[in-house]
C-alpha cells in the first residue's frame, strides 16, 4: 500500500461555482491544473477548473469536497526527486547526529520557514534545512548528518 502525501488543503470558498482556494499548496503547478487526479478523503477527484488568486491556486473539483480536507497523492505517483533533493515526508523518521557522531533526536516534521526550512526533532532542536547545517542526507542509512555547533542549544 502506498504512503500518501498532502499536496495542499481545502479551504475557503472562492466565488459560487464550488471553486476553492487550495491552502498549503504544492509548488508544483501541474499538481492542480485541469485534468489532474488527486485524492480528497482517500477518494479520486478530478480538477475541472483552475486559476489564481492573490498568488494561490484556485480550483474546482469533479465532485465536492469539504472545506479542511487534505488533497494527497500516492507517494508512489509523485515525480522523483532531483539529484540530492528530497521529499519532506522522506525526511521524517531519519535519526540526526552530529559529525561527531553525537546523536540529536529523530526528524518529526518538515516545518517551512521564512529563508529555508526547518528539521523539527523529537528532542526538541529546530534545525535549519541549509547546507551549512545539513552534511549529509543518507535515506538508505537513516540518517542525517548536521555540523558541529548546530546542536548545542534547544
Amino acid at each position: 500500500m502506498s504512503r500518501w502525501v498532502a499536496v495542499g488543503r481545502v479551504g475557503r470558498p472562492h466565488g459560487l461555482g464550488g471553486a476553492f482556494v487550495v491552502e498549503a499548496a504544492s509548488d508544483d503547478p501541474a499538481r492542480f491544473a485541469p485534468g489532474a487526479r488527486v485524492y480528497v478523503g482517500g477518494e479520486p477527484a478530478v480538477v475541472v477548473d483552475a486559476k489564481r488568486a492573490g498568488g494561490r491556486p484556485v480550483i474546482r473539483l469533479d465532485r465536492p469536497v469539504e472545506r479542511g480536507s487534505e488533497i494527497e497523492l500516492p507517494a508512489d505517483e509523485l515525480p522523483p526527486p532531483g539529484e540530492g533533493e528530497f521529499y519532506a515526508f522522506q525526511l521524517v523518521g531519519l535519526a540526526v547526529e552530529e559529525e561527531t557522531g553525537r546523536p540529536l533526536g529523530t526528524v518529526v516534521s518538515v516545518d517551512p520557514g521564512v529563508a529555508n526550512d526547518v528539521l523539527e526533532l523529537d528532542s526538541g532542536h529546530a534545525l535549519p534545512l541549509v547546507e551549512d547545517c545539513v552534511l549529509a542526507v543518507e535515506p538508505e542509512t537513516g540518517r542525517i548528518v548536521i555540523a558541529r555547533g548546530y546542536g548545542e542549544s534547544v
